[in-house]
């Protein structure tokens, strides 16, 4: 049994290379809509199991994970930034104060007719962003294709005060809860 990984995201793919699984990476196609009646929880958990679902059915003998990590700053939603102005407004929005990063994951093994669906939740404090630091972080490029407009794992770690939670979860895929499912449904040990 392969283990593929229903995502186009270079990060999540480079953690899970780390390991020794038989890994294949299959980009989901299906175009993310968001109910804005859920919350922000159900939301990540949806689309988490819609990527996984439309890759699944293609793969009925193999063992498909979805994942989609979303930013919440007050309860409204930053996704990845529309544009150098948008990047800004999502960090300077973030500056001196506490927000979350929410990973929903599905695992789903049709030969068993098993699914799986989860989150993890990690708080993330940023330092007080002067303009001048959010204008020469955007200058790295960094933010571009990152929900929130940041990357923990690169430059953007000098933005962040402190982390209550996982880390793995803020770069995209928190591996100790997907090590535990692995492990508690599916009988698979990463490491």
């Amino acid at each position: 049994m392969k283990i593929v990984l229903a995502s186009g995201s270079p990060r999540r793919k480079e953690m899970l290379e780390r390991f020794n699984i038989d890994l294949l990476i299959i980009k989901s196609d299906m175009i993310e809509r968001v109910d804005s009646g859920q919350e922000p929880i159900q939301i990540a958990m949806s689309l988490a199991f819609e990527k996984a679902y439309e890759v699944s059915k293609s793969f009925m003998e193999d063992l498909v994970i979805g994942a989609d990590t979303i930013v919440v700053d007050e309860g409204r939603i930053l996704g990845k930034p529309k544009d150098e102005e948008d990047a800004f407004n999502m960090l300077r929005s973030l500056s001196a104060k506490s927000h979350e990063v929410i990973t929903g994951l599905c695992l789903i093994d049709n030969s068993k007719h098993l699914k799986i669906v989860d989150y993890e939740r990690t708080k993330v404090k940023f330092k007080y962003l002067s303009h001048r630091l959010i204008k020469s972080y955007l200058d790295t490029g960094e933010y571009m294709d990152k929900a929130g407009s940041y990357a923990i794992q690169g430059k953007g770690a000098v933005l962040v005060e402190k982390i209550d939670g996982c880390y793995s979860n803020v770069v995209g895929l928190p591996l100790s809860k997907l090590d535990y499912i692995l492990s508690r449904f599916f009988s698979i040990n990463i490491l």
